[in-house]
């Protein structure tokens, strides 16, 4: 299953279940690099083709459809539906790897030539690996910086968006947060240092990109999202784009989950209120660095655990507080989460922030709900703010659809129908952006 991969809280963000943006696999080196690419099919489609998960591939198409290829043999691959074990018909040919050619199902394609340039660069006081993807030819173009969640994966060997992107004619620039992947230093979650390293990031891709750079941007997915605006802030860019992020604290965000379960399940006030008391005793134990605290939470599991409403309680990290032995929770988390500022309040920011934004949230989303985001934001646009929002109203945390497996848990399918569409047209176009594409609810 695509979604939360508890095989490590690392991936909890900012307290979130990170998805990364457009690639939840994790590569295997094993895999031919010469497969990876992006290709321009016979039939004018374009195909990405990338790692997938240990042992396999990964095809999407613009429109976020989306499956994963499994070796059949010789230079055979088929695919499953999403990230379903579910086969979906689709078939894979390398024909001539080292060239470029493929054939998916019955139309060839070959692989276009995208600019890659490699680089390590200095961060606020370490060294950060990155890459710059540019289109082909000479022209001008538009330059995103993608900022990463709180995964500890590498972006720039994850991140099919530099492909995706490239392809439609934008210069992507993505880099390994620090302490993932191939840069230097120690991991944290602190947003102002990390915006430090956004800014840093934003001014290598200027520089690599030379005379071809145009406007430039941010992307930022989940915790990103808070990252993105605080780097803007700090020093202007001409967009940022955040997917799947918050105008809440990290703290506001797990409660939230936790009262969208609630509803979800069809529970009432009476519950959510029960509910909300789970919520303020794991909070308490976030803001002790996890030093007390856990004699209230287990108060609380003995009081409720065996009502109807308390398997459904899942949150952001109150799912692991619930899940993990106290005396775990005290060893391991504290490091985990080093960082994190569990109160920060985004709003002083975005009231301050005159750049164009972009704001795609799922209306699905269980880890980030964007029911309070959408009101902040909303207000915002009212004062004046230069913001347009967008909800995808299937899609959960990631942006992506889903389907129930027989034990009742969602599992991805695909990206929704106009997500990528929205985000090229938006990069290109800044303020002129006003599509919703298919699908989406837009403000």
């Amino acid at each position: 299953m695509r979604s939360r991969l508890l095989a490590t809280i690392l991936a909890l963000s900012a307290f979130h279940a990170v998805a990364t943006p457009g690639s939840p696999d994790v590569p295997r080196s094993h895999v031919p690099a010469c497969h990876t690419g992006s290709y321009r099919m016979a039939d004018g489609s374009m195909l990405d083709i990338g790692p997938g998960a240990p042992g396999a591939l990964r095809w999407r198409r613009p429109d976020g459809r989306t499956g994963a290829l499994m070796p059949q043999g010789g230079d055979l691959w088929v695919s499953t539906l999403g990230w379903t074990d579910r086969p979906d018909g689709h078939r894979l040919a390398v024909m001539e790897c080292d060239r470029g050619k493929i054939r998916f199902d019955d139309v060839e394609g070959h692989r276009q030539s995208l600019v890659q340039r490699d680089t390590r660069f200095e961060g606020s006081g370490v060294m950060l690996n990155g890459r710059l993807t540019l289109p082909p030819g000479e022209a001008t173009v538009p330059i995103v910086v993608l900022i990463h969640g709180a995964e500890r994966t590498s972006a720039v060997d994850t991140y099919s968006l530099q492909r995706e992107l490239a392809s439609q004619g934008i210069g992507v620039f993505a880099y390994d947060k620090r302490g993932t992947g191939r840069s230097e230093g120690r991991y944290t979650q602190n947003y102002l240092l990390l915006a430090t390293d956004a800014i840093r990031a934003m001014h290598e891709a200027r520089r690599l990109a030379g005379k071809r750079a145009g406007r430039i941007g941010y992307q930022g997915g989940s915790q990103g999202g808070w990252v993105a605006p605080l780097a803007a802030k700090i020093e202007p860019v001409d967009f940022v784009i955040v997917s799947f992020g918050l105008a809440v604290s990290p703290i506001e965000e797990d409660r939230e989950a936790i009262a969208f379960d609630m509803t979800r399940a069809g529970f009432g006030a009476d519950v959510q209120r029960k509910a909300g008391e789970v919520a303020e005793a794991t909070a308490a134990i976030i803001e002790s660095n996890f030093t007390e605290g856990f004699d209230r939470l287990d108060a609380l599991k003995t009081k409720y655990g065996k009502e109807p409403w308390f398997r459904f309680v899942r949150g952001n990290f109150t799912s692991h507080l619930l899940s993990t032995p106290e005396a775990v929770a005290r060893r391991d988390f504290p490091s985990l989460l080093e960082g994190v500022p569990a109160h920060y309040d985004p709003i002083p920011v975005l009231s301050n922030l005159d750049v164009p934004q972009l704001w795609i949230f799922g209306g699905q989303d269980r880890d980030a709900p964007p029911f309070e985001t959408l009101r902040r934001l909303e207000a915002l646009k009212r004062a004046g703010h230069p913001i347009t929002t967008a909800v995808f109203p299937q899609a959960d945390h990631g942006m992506y659809e889903f389907e129930m497996d027989k034990e009742g848990e969602r599992v991805s399918t695909r990206q929704p129908n106009g997500y990528l569409d929205m985000m090229v047209n938006f990069i290109k176009q800044g303020n002129g952006w006003s599509r919703s594409g298919p699908g989406a609810a837009s403000r």
